[in-house]
């Protein structure tokens, strides 16, 4: 509901004022105000855990007027949203970034389920569908079949699709949830792209996001957020705004570096993967094609790669071949040749693998944190197929402080985590199982600078207690800032090893680019083995 005592040609599109909400025992939001102006680009920055998604939600009507103190004014009205249906008939639209998409539907009625266009006698008009359809592809530049089901498009193209649909219901103002967070550096330079295109066409955007490279790049202003209130809002362009302010309001201190300092003192090999080639799952074709790669003792090793160069594949293939089809390449251990058919035999042998994913298949959300903490080593707490559920708190609380996991006990849901908080119960889980390697695949993807930090300093812990790590990253920053050695991989071949202190993001790019039509050919050469475990081991789906 509205009531319009304000004139539309207020400066600012919206206003919250004094938002304070509550939950029990915590308050999530106390006092927050945030004003943007039209047409403008609004970033709003903060730690995880600090209050951006449940300012948001009261915003979209997700928790309704009445389950909060303050006031909405959008559009120069005051809202009183008692739900997302409300929040959308004024102008507003969120995307989450679990996207809000069903797979086996196509692009066109993904677009307009819930709001059919329909024909004569009621009817879903499909023509008149595809056609509208269409249009809205075409506005958000994505050339696609509209009947095209969505489980066949890419993450970045998906994205798009859920701008496409908030289009169609005649937004005035455009909230993303790390909209880049999944995607590689053309689908996310494309999707600000875009954003810009909407901008010139009087469109008022927010974007909630940890990279603040895109936010210096293209927000005109900024709000940082810092438990639960606000703490400023910074005009871009006026202010001459850095990224080393945004993070100095962000975490109320200056981050001396991004990456902590290491010494680095590399042991003995005791990894080698050797000309490891593995089959698309069902296409005919190679994704990694003839790999060789090692990793030692007391060293971590980056991977560096665009999308679709088969760095997860690769990761995911030497974790008990839970992806794709094993064409040949042999493992050693050590020296010695080892075999991970499985998961339960990669673990046997010391390897672990932290997924890119870890809310699909890195954690179980909806249990504890003790429980997840055991769920890979569970041998070491069982007695004659028992648990021992004291030694398996003592366990979580152990890992809870050594790792700074911000939750009130290790009963707490998992689910209920901040994105940081979560990636350091899936660490914990895989330190917990002592492996001699750690493939970490994405372990700061969607979490703040601060967590970052953390996440580098318990890496940095793994690796001096004699650890080979293996981290994957789309950050080359981040690879540069605390790899040893790196790995370029291009189109399922590696294309170049070069040590950190020698390579910069220009050298690493070419690399990564480097043969790129001449690897490309080679994965398509025939891979006619048949298929041998393409899935991981049901018995640890959960724990992969």
């Amino acid at each position: 509901m509205t009531d319009n005592t304000q004139s539309t040609t207020h400066p600012n599109i919206l206003e919250m004022r004094s938002i304070t909400k509550t939950f029990p025992g915590v308050k999530a939001l106390s006092d927050v105000s945030l004003s943007v102006k039209r047409g403008e680009v609004h970033a709003i920055c903060g730690e995880n855990g600090a209050g951006k998604s449940t300012l948001m939600k009261v915003l979209s009507g997700v928790y309704p007027h009445g389950s909060y103190e303050g006031e909405i004014w959008f559009d120069g009205q005051l809202s009183t949203f008692s739900g997302i249906t409300d929040s959308e008939k004024a102008g507003i639209a969120i995307i989450h970034q679990e996207l809000a998409l069903v797979p086996f539907l196509s692009i066109a009625e993904n677009l307009f389920l819930g709001n059919e266009v329909k024909g004569r006698g009621g009817l879903i008009d499909w023509n008149k569908t595809n056609g509208e359809a269409s249009k809205l592809l075409a506005r958000v530049g994505l050339d696609e079949n509209p009947t095209t089901p969505i489980g066949q498009l890419g993450v970045g193209k998906q994205q798009l699709v859920e701008i496409a649909k908030a289009l169609s219901k005649d937004v005035k103002l455009l909230i993303l949830d790390e909209p880049t967070a999944a995607l590689n550096d053309n689908d996310s330079e494309h999707l600000l792209g875009l954003l810009r295109v909407l901008q010139s066409e009087g469109m008022t955007s927010i974007m909630i996001s940890h990279k603040l490279n895109e936010i210096e790049a293209i927000s005109d202003s900024v709000t940082i957020i810092r438990d639960g209130q606000t703490i400023e809002t910074l005009d871009m362009r006026a202010d001459a705004v850095t990224e080393d302010r945004i993070i100095r309001g962000m975490v109320g201190r200056d981050l001396d570096s991004r990456y902590p300092e290491r010494e680095s003192h590399p042991g003995e090999e005791v990894l080698r993967i050797e000309d490891w080639t593995v089959g698309h799952p069902v296409q005919d074709r190679r994704v990694v094609d003839g790999a060789t790669l090692s990793v030692r003792a007391g060293e971590v090793v980056g991977i560096a790669g665009l999308m679709g160069a088969g760095r997860t594949e690769l990761a995911m293939s030497v974790f008990g071949r839970s992806y794709g089809r094993y064409l040949g390449g042999q493992l050693y251990k050590r020296g010695v040749p080892i075999q991970t058919r499985s998961v339960r035999e990669a673990i046997k042998h010391g390897l672990a693998y932290a997924t890119e994913d870890r809310k699909k298949f890195g954690l179980n959300l909806i249990d504890d944190i003790k429980r997840n903490v055991s769920a890979a080593a569970l041998d070491k707490l069982s007695t004659a197929g028992f648990v021992n559920s004291h030694e398996e708190i003592k366990v979580a609380e152990d890992s809870k402080r050594s790792m700074n996991i911000k939750a009130p006990t290790v009963a707490a849901l998992t689910g209920k985590l901040s994105g940081g908080n979560q990636q350091k119960v899936v660490l914990s889980k895989w330190i917990y199982s002592d492996p001699d390697v750690l493939i970490l695949d994405e372990p700061t993807r969607g979490i703040d600078v601060g967590a970052k930090y953390e996440i580098y300093t318990i890496i940095n812990r793994l690796v001096a207690a004699g650890k080979a790590v293996i981290v994957i990253s789309s950050e080359l920053p981040e690879l540069l800032g605390i790899s040893d050695r790196i790995y370029t991989l291009s189109a399922g071949r590696i294309t170049g090893e070069v040590a950190a202190a020698d390579a910069s993001q220009e050298s690493l790019m070419s690399l990564m680019t480097k043969d790129k039509k001449l690897a490309t050919a080679g994965a398509q050469a025939g891979a006619g083995t048949p298929p041998v475990n393409s899935t991981i081991d049901q018995t640890q789906e959960h724990t992969a």
